[in-house]
């Protein structure tokens, strides 16, 4: 999805001058008006936020006063690996917790010794489609003001036509801690003032019933949905790491034998040595109706995400 993005982008590629701090949120005399945020993280970086025991998670509850959930561990944007954060409550709240998450991500990433250089990350929020023109206006006129104002680089992808029920698209936001965050308090009070993107505040957090028409890697597994007009028989295959299949399975058939009891849906694993094109994954067919083939579907990634856990600890 990045490679498509749109050319809204500051292009200032120099060293900029210090950006001066964002001003107080054109909201702030209404900070009870309730927004939300929705940025994608991966799968490690949800791990930092959340903490042991989820006492980082309730830290920044505690100290922005803002509601923070994350999608499950198996349950990522469409054609990403990354799960989806919401942080929802007034906008100053939002933007607290925001920063917060920020500023704990960007600790931990590396540094050489001697490198005084600021470390960076792009951040990626997600905006319904209907409510991007609030914040392009007209021929781009709004975020390129935005750009101008924050000293930030703001890029916004076209809706990715592949997955069929996606209507949200992603902003990608880059520069300084600072920069980003001014930029993102435009952005958000822009935002708030759109119907359209305050209808998704209780959006759910699962992409589940965006159907993919072609075959993507999302953390391991590729998947491809067939539909009929009738839409009563569908299947999907998706691909699993050889290594995890013997989880998938279970000892005698056990666990697929389960999944596919409980989901109603009819599993088929490929032999050993046919991997889906270009992978080392396992071929797994499912076939049934739509709620049959999600629900096999989260039982499997969950045996797979449970596996990959064990592997990282």
């Amino acid at each position: 999805m990045e490679s498509t993005e749109s050319s809204y982008v500051s292009s200032q590629e120099q060293p900029r001058k210090k950006s001066p701090p964002p001003p107080a949120s054109p909201l702030s005399d209404a900070v009870e008006k309730p927004t939300y945020i929705k940025l994608l993280v991966s799968n490690a970086a949800a791990g930092s936020v959340i903490g042991k025991g989820g006492a980082t998670i309730t830290d920044f509850q505690s100290q922005s006063g803002a509601r923070i959930q994350l999608s499950k561990n198996y349950e990522f944007f469409p054609g990403t690996s990354d799960r989806i954060i919401l942080i929802s409550g007034g906008i100053d709240d939002a933007l607290k917790a925001l920063e917060l998450i920020i500023a704990k991500l960007l600790s931990e990433i590396p540094t050489e010794d001697g490198d005084d250089a600021e470390p960076r990350m792009r951040v990626r929020l997600v905006v319904p489609n209907n409510a991007c023109g609030s914040i392009i206006g007209k021929g781009g006129s709004i975020i390129k003001s935005f750009i101008e104002e924050s000293h930030a680089g703001i890029k916004i992808s076209p809706l990715d036509t592949d997955f069929f029920g996606l209507t949200d698209r992603l902003v990608t936001i880059t520069g300084t801690l600072e920069e980003q965050m001014h930029a993102i308090d435009l952005i958000l009070s822009k935002l708030t003032d759109d119907t359209h993107y305050l209808q998704n505040m209780h959006a759910s957090l699962s992409y589940a019933a965006a159907y993919n028409s072609t075959n993507h890697g999302l953390n391991g597994a590729g998947v491809k949905f067939q539909h009929n007009k009738e839409d009563r028989t569908n299947s999907v295959t998706i691909g699993v790491a050889d290594e995890h299949i013997g989880l998938v399975v279970g000892r005698g058939g056990r666990n697929i034998m389960e999944i596919s009891q409980n989901s109603g849906a009819r599993i088929k694993i490929s032999d050993r040595g046919d991997f889906m094109s270009g992978t080392n994954d396992r071929k797994i067919t499912i076939t049934g109706s739509q709620r049959a083939i999600h629900a096999a579907e989260d039982m499997i990634m969950q045996k797979v995400s449970y596996a990959s856990e064990r592997e990282t600890d």
